[in-house]
């Protein structure tokens, strides 16, 4: 006689997209949670007025001033755990996707990974964003590489968005 098994929906998964500024995190993440059915929201619709203003004037922002930012996407994220969902949100340092990680040790971090100089590019075909060309250079010092201990991928950006689409959801751990 054959058993049967129970049958789980596969949980959505939840996911950070991650790098510096004109990496593709907002064209990778709306695609990621398009694909994926779920949620998506934008980090820098959690910064403050204050580090806004900070950055249209081109001044790095600090560690300070990123912890409510953080703070504020980690009850999104939170919140989003058993749904799923994704956020694109530069998480450049171990701190800050260990913060996130804190408040949703479910998270996965999708790394978007280029070089500065394509990145550059991008960055001057942009318009419209508050985060100046300028501040790519701190973004890139500022930046830690996932480390293997951390729950995500390194997913290069040098094909089509549609083709690092692909590339990220092939690195999202199966559930």
């Amino acid at each position: 006689m054959a058993t049967t098994r129970k049958r789980t929906k596969r949980a959505a998964p939840l996911v950070v997209v991650m790098g510096v500024s004109g990496a593709g995190k907002t064209t990778i993440g709306e695609r990621l949670a398009d694909r994926l059915g779920v949620p998506y929201a934008e980090a820098d619709d959690f910064h403050p007025p204050e580090n806004v203003a900070k950055m249209s004037a081109g001044t790095p922002l600090d560690d300070a001033d990123r912890l409510p930012w953080l703070d504020a996407i980690g009850v999104w994220l939170a919140d989003h755990t058993s749904g799923g969902g994704v956020v694109g949100c530069s998480a450049l340092k171990r701190a800050y996707r260990d913060r996130l990680a804190q408040a949703a040790p479910a998270a996965f971090f999708v790394h978007l990974s280029g070089s500065f100089e394509l990145i550059a590019h991008r960055l001057a075909d942009r318009r419209n964003h508050f985060m100046p060309a300028r501040l790519l250079r701190s973004q890139f010092a500022d930046l830690e590489p996932l480390e293997e201990d951390e729950n995500g991928a390194v997913v290069p950006i040098d094909g089509t968005p549609e083709e690092t689409t692909d590339r990220a959801l092939a690195e999202l751990p199966p559930s």
